[in-house]
């Protein structure tokens, strides 16, 4: 009948979206042959540009486009001016901002973006930080964004206190972003470092941690995020730097010894070599840097000994600071033996424990009693039940023991997927 809308049945759309695809992907294949057939005759112009832009606004993932453009702006580098080069660069970032309002995780368009950055003649790091700002906020677990904001840091020289301070700022409007918990972690070491170790956090910062992150799992017991914080707050405990393991290669008179946390051997300690009371000359080296929990020397001697008697080689441990244990281990050199190793002994159920102040013990007990609190109300939440085991195992195993077998049977039965995780952990 004339004047009604004649309506297309579901087989007539079908049909029509075919024929719309088609007709974009054909457009899409000549596009790109296009592209390859410039690049195969190096025309790294202008219009490659052009062609590049329409392909990434509908697929940010083709990285060899994005590979094409660097090649563009790389050859522009030295026939432009800087104000044509500041200008060809300032577009760039407003099309890279374009594909990120589309494609807000896009490896290549993040990538695009810190390459023009250190390329561009006057780049600016605070526009760069203030965008970085208005993206979290739409996604605060972008961790796209949050490399990216690393990235600007480091270049427009921002300090950690700033950094951690904007961190704080997203941890207090939702508990539940872990990315912001992880920046955290990295910051926390780098203001408030500890002198006594690398890596650490003074012991007064991290009993405020202990009181922040007890705040957001009691918000929210089911999430994830304040959990794993509270998990590397515990691995941050105080530990004395002792020797755990000694390993002797007689065959090449080379010694490995490792110690329970990374140190500067010469400066946090020193180590004494004894061979049959004699002391020996040795240049000790770190497999990862100037600090770590490896060492090695290579000794000026024979410790392959064919006289049939047996003889010793003893290593003391040394240090002027307060958490260095005075320790020393005694290792037989038997004839006609290629190695010998020590270990450090420990009482049964301790060997993973932690080693805490006063201070520091009392306010994880206060947590172990708040996690009991917590259980109570939430007594399937399998993440108060892990870390109330963390607690018990880092403070005392031994007193805690029939608590943490029966907390672990009850893991098995809520989470049987991960039964033989909660095994290992009852060894």
């Amino acid at each position: 009948m004339h004047g009604r809308l004649k309506v297309k049945t579901t087989a007539e759309q079908q049909e029509a979206k075919r024929k719309e695809r088609e007709k974009k992907l054909a457009l899409y294949k000549a596009a790109t042959g296009k592209i390859f057939a410039k690049r195969e005759r190096n025309e790294l112009d202008q219009e490659m540009l052009d062609l590049t832009s329409e392909l990434l606004s509908v697929n940010q993932d083709f990285y060899t486009l994005w590979n094409i453009r660097r090649d563009i702006f790389q050859a522009w580098l030295t026939s432009k001016t800087p104000e044509e080069l500041q200008k060809a660069f300032s577009n760039e970032l407003y099309f890279l901002e374009q594909c990120l309002q589309m494609q807000p995780k896009s490896y290549g368009t993040w990538h695009q973006r810190c390459w023009v950055m250190t390329k561009m003649p006057e780049p600016s790091w605070d526009r760069e930080l203030r965008l970085c700002s208005r993206f979290l906020d739409v996604d605060e677990r972008n961790f796209h964004c949050w490399d990216y904001r690393r990235f600007v840091v480091h270049h427009f020289g921002v300090s950690s206190e700033n950094e951690l301070e904007f961190a704080t700022t997203k941890i207090s409007s939702n508990f539940s972003n872990f990315s912001s918990w992880h920046y955290r972690s990295k910051l926390l070491p780098l203001v408030y470092p500890d002198e006594s170790q690398p890596t650490g956090v003074k012991e007064e910062i991290l009993q405020k941690e202990f009181e922040l992150v007890q705040n957001a799992f009691f918000t929210d017991p089911s999430d994830q995020s304040a959990w794993f914080y509270h998990k590397w707050l515990l691995g941050k405990a105080q530990k004395d730097i002792a020797i755990l393991h000694v390993f002797v290669d007689c065959k090449h008179s080379r010694i490995l010894v490792s110690f329970t946390k990374p140190i500067q051997l010469g400066k946090d300690c020193f180590i004494t070599v004894m061979l049959d009371d004699e002391k020996v000359d040795a240049q000790w080296t770190s497999t990862s840097g100037c600090s770590g929990v490896l060492w090695m020397s290579v000794l000026n001697v024979d410790l392959m000994k064919n006289d049939e008697r047996e003889h010793s080689i003893e290593l003391c441990l040394c240090g002027t600071t307060e958490n260095v244990s005075q320790t020393s281990s005694l290792l037989p050199l038997k004839p006609n033996i290629d190695y010998c190793y020590w270990v450090k002994s420990h009482v049964p159920g301790t060997l993973f424990s932690r080693e805490f102040t006063s201070a520091t013990s009392d306010i994880l007990s206060q947590e172990i009693d708040s996690c009991r609190q917590l259980h109570e109300l939430e007594p399937d939440n399998k993440w108060v039940i892990l870390t109330l085991l963390s607690l018990m195992r880092a403070l005392e195993p031994a007193r805690y023991l029939t608590e943490v077998v029966t907390y672990l049977d009850k893991l098995v039965a809520l989470d049987p997927m991960r039964t033989n995780y909660y095994l290992d952990l009852s060894k």
